[in-house]
């Protein structure tokens, strides 16, 4: 442990044994290489939290949430702080075991982004369990109302104006959507935005314009396909990935697009720009609310009270090469 930290056994003997004549900063990294290697702290010291933040993610095969990791492990990190990543994967750890091994090691907070909190229907007892313990917690983008954490959100409200907007104005009279599943709450927020837009403007969404789908370019292809299929011409979706998935259904069907079918994705995710065409995508402002949510999790972490409200941030449509003017 000495050799990893960069400092002498003496040095490490010191900080086990809580004895003074070491820095705050060295002590700090001493301890946080201990609960990184997996070890006990002993007696004396296991009242003091950890220099380290669980960082909970979905998936890392979906550029955002990597994009999002390195920008909140930055801003940890400036804060002396250090990142432990938990990705769930099918049939891996679940969310709720990563909690339970995140409070063994005595983290000092969690950040959640795109967790099971975004899903109405899922179970929430791992988030009441951190509550009930008063760990420091911010949750990324929309959840279920009366957890009781501090919320960093992207507006789903603007992201659907915004894109649907543009397909408005590129002339397109039939435009659906591709969301996440029914329970999703971001994906329930862009349809009641949906559903807004065309009401102001006195329309009713048929039933046939909105499709669910898991999230993936599979999902995405699969729900494409029901929709190209009724005659749309616009499609809207909740992620960049459910995007590629509907330009694949229009290939599959020899339609161009955006020719024939405009796409626009949501995130503005990594190597975007390197789709055929280039995604039209609306995206996501990732520097800011990552590091606004580390800088809410750190006041929580030293005390301040941090009201459990919820910071929407704007997003931005960014036009090329995936939409075009409706085909007349």
């Amino acid at each position: 442990m000495a050799l990893k930290v960069g400092v002498s056994e003496a040095t490490v003997s010191r900080v086990l044994n809580n004895r003074p004549g070491v820095s705050d900063a060295t002590r700090a990294a001493v301890l946080t290489a201990l609960d990184v290697l997996g070890y006990e702290r002993p007696t004396q010291l296991r009242g003091e939290r950890a220099r380290l933040v669980g960082l909970v993610l979905p998936e890392l095969q979906n550029p955002i949430f990597p994009a999002l990791a390195d920008v909140i492990g930055d801003a940890l990190a400036q804060r002396g702080l250090t990142p432990l990543l938990c990705t769930r994967t099918a049939g891996g750890v679940s969310e709720a075991e990563y909690v339970d091994l995140l409070l063994q090691h005595r983290v000092s907070g969690v950040v959640f982004a795109g967790g099971l909190y975004a899903q109405a229907d899922a179970p929430h007892e791992h988030y009441r369990r951190l509550s009930e313990r008063r760990l420091p917690v911010v949750l990324i983008n929309a959840g279920i109302d009366n957890l009781g954490f501090p919320r960093v959100s992207c507006d789903d409200v603007v992201a659907i104006e915004q894109g649907f907007g543009h397909l408005r104005a590129l002339g397109h009279t039939r435009i659906g959507l591709v969301l996440g599943g029914a329970d999703h709450v971001p994906s329930r927020r862009k349809l009641e935005s949906f559903r807004a837009v065309l009401a102001a403007q006195g329309e009713r969404p048929a039933d046939d314009v909105v499709e669910h789908a898991m999230f993936s370019v599979e999902g995405g292809q699969v729900a494409a396909g029901k929709l190209i299929d009724r005659g749309i011409t616009g499609i809207l979706c909740a992620s960049d990935l459910l995007a590629l998935g509907v330009v694949r259904a229009a290939r599959r069907r020899d339609k161009v697009v955006p020719d024939q079918v405009s796409v626009v994705g949501y995130d503005d995710s990594q190597l975007m720009t390197a789709a055929a065409p280039p995604l039209t995508t609306v995206r996501q402002p990732i520097e800011t609310m990552g590091r606004s949510a580390v800088d809410l999790l750190v006041a929580q972490i030293e005390g301040a009270d941090v009201p459990a409200d919820e910071l929407l941030y704007e997003p931005e449509l960014v036009v090329r090469g995936s939409t075009a003017p409706a085909a007349r």
